[in-house]
């Protein structure tokens, strides 16, 4: 059964979304898929593109994998009920403004600084998405895969975003008071239901946040190019 699935999930890879093969590799620094980590001579405007692109990228599939999720596992009135707040993000402890007004008043610093954090956050608990999804009964291959891409891609998010700051700030990552160490609890005494309700909060909070990502670095390209007019 094991080996039938991942036969299935082989093909998956290959069928899903074959354009993914092709963008979704923009932080590459040449043609030949030099890693950014060892490829620094990209420039500034380049990498920022492709970052954003990235992010793009990976708010769109985690938005897909939430809805998917949705429309598998949780009837309406579960819906209502996490919509009203019940289940806390596991970035909210995270000194990252929500408003528009707070966002707009962000430094350049804090914008990268802020997306780096809401990556890293992330890469532990997809790691337990995956393994805690594979553990449903019907959960479709295309979730397993588009729970794995994003993964893998946020590592990679995390590593332009670590040379951008590098670029932009002629610094290293910035050390902050929140350790992120122990943000995400495990726990294997949870009713089914509750597993159910855990899963689709984290992918509903995935969502948010990689918005969140991809909005913050477009504020800062736009800063880049009309300082003045960025909305």
């Amino acid at each position: 059964m094991r080996k039938e699935r991942f036969l299935q999930q082989g093909l998956w890879a290959l069928l899903l979304w074959p354009h993914l093969f092709t963008v979704s590799v923009p932080l590459d620094c040449r043609d030949d898929q030099a890693s950014l980590a060892r490829c620094p001579s990209i420039s500034q405007e380049k990498l920022l593109d492709r970052v954003i692109h990235h992010a793009e990228l990976i708010y769109r599939v985690s938005e897909e994998s939430c809805s998917l999720f949705e429309e598998m596992f949780i009837p309406l009135p579960l819906r209502l009920q996490s919509n009203q707040g019940g289940y806390a993000c596991i970035t909210k402890a995270l000194p990252i403004p929500s408003s528009k007004s707070e966002i707009q008043q962000l430094s350049d610093k804090w914008l990268l600084h802020s997306v780096l954090m809401l990556v890293q956050s992330w890469i532990e608990p997809l790691v337990y998405l995956q393994m805690t999804l594979d553990r449903y009964d019907h959960a479709p291959d295309m979730l397993l895969n588009k729970t794995k891409w994003v993964s893998e891609k946020l590592i990679s998010l995390e590593q332009g975003v670590v040379v951008l700051i590098k670029k932009m700030l002629d610094e290293g990552t910035m050390t902050t008071t929140y350790s992120e160490q122990g943000a995400f609890q495990y726990d294997v005494q949870l009713e089914m239901l509750e597993y159910v309700m855990r899963d689709y909060t984290l992918l509903t909070c995935l969502k948010k946040d990689a918005h969140k990502m991809e909005t913050f670095l477009k504020l800062l390209k736009c800063r880049q190019t009309d300082k003045y007019n960025c909305a």
